[in-house]
C-alpha cells in the first residue's frame, strides 16, 4: 500500500503545477497507487548467500532466507535483493533457527542470597541473543508457590522468549533447607500451576534431592502426566536406594529429559567399556531424552569423549547458565556447542540439537526451524578455524579446531544482535530511502 506521506507530497505537486485538474487527482493517485505496490519491496528483510540448517525441513546447502511481518516468509535459492527493505549479506556464515537452551537459572531480582530464585540466577537478555538464543527455558527456580513472582519479575519483562520448568518442590530452587523438604512435594498443585499457564510452563523440575527416597520423581511424575508435559530429571546425590537403572526403566516415561548427561556422578558410565552404563542405553531405548545441562559441574571429558566415541550423543545441548558456570568452563551455549563438536560430533548435528531437538523436547515444535509462517527467530553463525581449548568441570583440557561465534540474531523478525554491524550501513553511504521503514520492522527501538 502506498505510503500516506507519499501521497500527500504527489497531491500537493500536483496542485502546484497547476496543469491537472482535481477532477483527474483519483484516477491519478490510482495509477501511482498501483505502480508503487506494484514495486514496493515484499519482504522486510533477506539473509543473503548463507549456508542455511534446519534440521526439521531437512536443509543443509547455501540459501537466502526472507522474513516479512516477522515471520520467515520464504526459503529458496535466489530470493532478489530488490524485494526487501534491506538485505543483509551472510556469505560464508550459517544461518539457523534461533537457538533453545533448555536448561538455565534466571530467576533473578530477588535479592535472596545463595539461592537460584535470587542471587545464583542471571537476568536472560544479557546473556542470550548474543549467543544466538532466542528462547530459554528456566530449569526449576521456581515451583507453584512463587511461579506467578517468576513471570510478573523476568518472563513478562524479557526479550528473550523465556519458559519455565516447574521444580516440584513448592518454593522452588532456594537451598537445601527447601529442596530437601519432602512435605513442599506436591505433584498436584504443581500440575494446577503448570496448567494454569500452559503457554509458558513446558515442564516439571526435580533436582538437588540427597534423601534415600524416590518422592520427588514420583511427584514430578505425577505433575507431568496430569499437565502432559515433561519432566526433566537432575538425579541430586547417588543413592544405592535409587539407582538410575530403576529411574530409567520404570519411574520415568518416554519423553522425560535427564539432564546433566556426561556429569559422572550417578553410574552414567560403563566402567568397563567407558561408553554409557546400560541404564542410559535402556533408557534411550525406552525414548527417554539426554541433555547435556553443562553447568558448574555437571560435564566430564573422561565421560564425554568416549561417550560420544560410542556414539551417545545429545539430544539437546544446554547451559545450565547461572552465577558460577557462566564464568567457569561453561561460559555460553556456544561454547558448550564447541565442547561437542570437538569431540566429534558433527556441526550439522550440533546445530540440531540447539534448534529443532530441544523444541521438540518441551514440545514447542512451531519453534527451532525456518519453516514459511514460522516465527523469525534466526541465528547467524561464524564457524572459527584454530586452536581451541575446552575444558570440564575438572580443569581438564580438549583441544578443538572449531570454535562458533554469534555474528547476528534475528528475534521475532528484528534484529536484537549485530556482533560486527552486518546489518548497518556504511557510516558514509547514501542515504538508503527505506532506511526508516527497514529498523522499524529489524530493530528493537532504542
Amino acid at each position: 500500500m502506498i505510503h500516506p506521506v507519499r501521497i500527500a507530497h504527489f497531491t500537493k505537486a500536483i496542485f502546484r503545477s497547476g496543469i491537472v485538474s482535481a477532477l483527474l487527482l483519483p484516477s491519478i493517485l490510482f495509477a501511482q497507487t498501483t505502480s508503487d505496490a506494484a514495486s514496493a519491496p515484499v519482504y522486510d528483510l533477506i539473509l543473503k548467500g548463507g549456508h542455511v540448517f534446519d534440521d526439521k525441513n531437512q536443509i543443509d546447502t547455501e540459501m537466502d532466507v526472507a522474513i516479512r511481518d516477522g515471520r520467515i516468509a520464504k526459503v529458496a535459492v535466489h530470493i532478489p535483493s530488490s524485494d526487501a527493505l534491506k538485505t543483509i549479506d551472510v556469505k560464508g556464515l550459517y544461518v539457523t533457527p534461533g537457538l533453545i537452551d533448555i536448561h538455565v537459572h534466571v530467576y533473578a531480582g530477588t535479592g535472596e542470597r545463595n539461592s537460584y530464585a535470587g542471587d545464583n540466577s542471571v537476568p536472560p537478555d544479557g546473556f542470550t541473543f548474543r549467543n544466538g538464543v532466542t528462547t530459554v527455558v528456566d530449569a526449576g527456580c521456581s515451583g507453584w508457590r512463587n511461579f506467578e513472582d517468576f513471570k510478573q519479575r523476568i518472563i513478562d519483562r524479557s526479550k528473550t522468549r523465556v519458559f519455565a520448568l516447574l521444580n516440584i518442590v513448592g518454593s522452588g530452587m532456594r537451598g537445601p533447607q527447601y529442596e530437601q523438604n519432602p512435605a513442599d512435594m506436591d505433584g498436584e498443585a504443581t500440575a494446577a500451576m503448570a496448567l494454569k499457564y500452559p503457554q509458558v510452563v513446558v515442564g516439571i523440575k526435580t533436582a538437588h534431592y540427597a534423601g534415600p527416597d524416590w518422592k520427588p520423581v514420583e511427584q514430578a511424575v505425577i505433575a507431568g502426566t496430569k499437565a502432559n508435559i515433561p519432566v526433566m530429571v537432575d538425579f541430586g546425590e547417588y543413592r544405592p536406594t535409587r539407582p538410575i537403572y530403576d529411574l530409567m526403566t520404570v519411574k520415568l516415561r518416554p519423553g522425560d529429559i535427564y539432564t546433566h548427561m556426561y556429569s559422572g556422578l550417578r553410574h552414567e558410565q560403563d566402567p568397563v567399556t567407558l561408553g554409557p552404563s546400560k541404564a542410559l542405553i535402556e533408557g534411550r531405548k525406552r525414548g527417554i531424552y539426554f541433555d547435556v545441562g553443562f553447568g558448574g559441574g555437571s560435564f566430564k571429558w573422561s565421560l564425554a569423549a568416549p561417550m560420544i566415541k560410542d556414539g551417545f550423543i545429545p539430544d539437546s545441548i544446554s547451559t545450565d547458565l547461572h552465577i558460577e558456570s557462566m564464568n567457569s568452563a561453561m561460559k555460553d551455549d556456544l561454547n558448550v556447542a564447541g565442547h561437542i563438536l570437538a569431540a566429534g560430533v558433527p556441526l550439522k548435528e550440533v546445530i540440531a540439537e540447539m534448534t529443532s531437538h530441544p523444541a521438540h523436547e518441551i514440545k514447542h515444535d512451531e519453534l527451532g526451524n525456518l519453516s514459511v509462517g514460522s516465527v523469525a527467530d534466526v541465528a547467524v553463525l561464524r564457524l572459527e578455524k584454530g586452536k581451541f581449548g575446552f575444558t570440564d568441570m575438572m580443569n581438564k583440557r580438549f583441544d578443538g579446531t572449531e570454535k562458533l561465534i554469534c555474528e547476528l540474531t534475528i528475534k521475532d523478525g528484528k534484529i536484537v544482535y549485530d556482533l560486527n554491524g552486518i546489518s548497518a550501513d556504511r557510516w558514509d553511504a547514501p542515504e538508503d530511502p527505506h532506511a526508516a521503514e527497514a529498523s522499524r520492522w529489524t530493530t528493537f527501538a532504542h
